[in-house]
């Protein structure tokens, strides 16, 4: 395993990590994610990610039960929490936002799912328009003075907000954020590599990536068909299964077959391709993985072991491959369709 900086703080994070959206608390109970963190556990991984909305706080306590059972020393790893959209899907409006009150109510009970004394990571998991962003700042502030949280950061901020944040630390002498958790891979660019690269610089923001396999669609296993089983088989998905039957998600699936091929010269999965091509980023403090079983996660993991082979020839390779993308779908699909959402989250540029 490769561990980077986290922005610029101290700690030393793992280049892959692990986290629990849609698999703890929904196809993954607690003997499987004892399973699943002790294997990335051995293979060095050292962060891994929650939030109070998984699963209506389920995620959360399925980890924190893997936690005790495993029984790590606490000063060897890293675990998080999100605080935004509440735990309880029918949430009054005390019970979730970024508001002073449901962000440390909300950091209490995460550390009681969790069963940890502090958290080393805790994000806004979205931005708040309906709370001042200096008492957002002020309470994670709070927080870290406290000993609840030792670092804070964001999760999908734009720029502007993340600029707003920082500069609210600043004039009030308060803890700024030291990462943000973004979406990133090869079909979701802009904001990773031009919206925030002034931030890296500027502020030393470090970033936790989610998404590098695109639900999927950059392993190849949806080249072919939908799997039974798989992430776009679940109805929550099923924009994003239409869009690929479109002529821009075809495109797509072609230059995945592409990557396919670039990726089996190198003896590597498609997978590991893309996971490594996120590593390739030096702004990329650690990707984040997701797996429903052991080998999936095995598989993912060794992407560390492919970074090296990403020489100068095969990266001009992807980045010819690239070049096939389809380019702003939103003008070619009907304005607020499912299938235009849809086509929004890939980000095509």
């Amino acid at each position: 395993m490769h561990y980077r900086p986290l922005g610029r703080s101290g700690i030393q994070i793992s280049a892959l990590s692990l986290g629990s959206y849609v698999t703890f608390g929904g196809v993954i109970d607690q003997p499987g994610a004892v399973e699943l963190m002790r294997t990335a556990y051995e293979a060095g991984v050292n962060f891994f990610d929650n939030a109070e909305g998984y699963a209506g706080g389920e995620s959360e306590r399925i980890m924190g039960a893997a936690l005790r059972e495993l029984a790590w020393p606490r000063d060897s790893f890293l675990v998080s929490s999100k605080v935004f959209f509440g735990a309880d899907p029918k949430a009054g409006p005390l019970q979730r936002g970024l508001n002073r009150k449901h962000v440390v109510e909300a950091c209490e009970q995460a550390l009681e799912r969790l069963q940890v004394d502090y958290l080393d990571l805790y994000y806004c998991h979205r931005p708040d328009p309906k709370t001042p962003v200096v008492e957002t700042v002020r309470a994670m502030h709070e927080l870290i003075i406290r000993g609840k949280i030792l670092y804070w950061g964001t999760s999908e901020w734009s720029s502007r907000q993340l600029r707003a944040a920082f500069a609210a630390a600043e004039r009030h002498h308060l803890t700024p954020p030291s990462v943000e958790q973004p979406e990133y891979n090869i079909l979701k660019r802009t904001r990773v590599e031009l919206e925030y690269a002034h931030l890296y610089t500027g502020y030393g923001l470090g970033t936790t990536t989610w998404g590098p396999l695109s639900s999927g669609i950059l392993s190849g296993k949806y080249n072919d068909q939908i799997p039974d089983g798989t992430r776009l088989d679940i109805a929550a998905y099923a924009p994003k299964k239409k869009f690929l039957t479109t002529p821009a998600g075809e495109r797509i699936l072609r230059v995945v077959r592409e990557l396919e091929r670039i990726a089996g010269s190198i003896d590597a999965s498609t997978a590991q391709l893309a996971i490594a091509w996120c590593l390739c980023n030096p702004n990329v403090s650690s990707v984040l993985l997701g797996a429903s079983n052991v080998d999936q996660l095995r598989e993912n993991l060794g992407a560390v072991e492919v970074l090296d082979r990403i020489d100068g020839d095969v990266s001009r390779q992807i980045a010819t491959c690239l070049r096939a993308l389809p380019r702003n779908p939103l003008l070619r699909l009907p304005g607020g369709s499912a299938l235009a959402k849809a086509a929004y989250a890939f980000n095509l540029r």
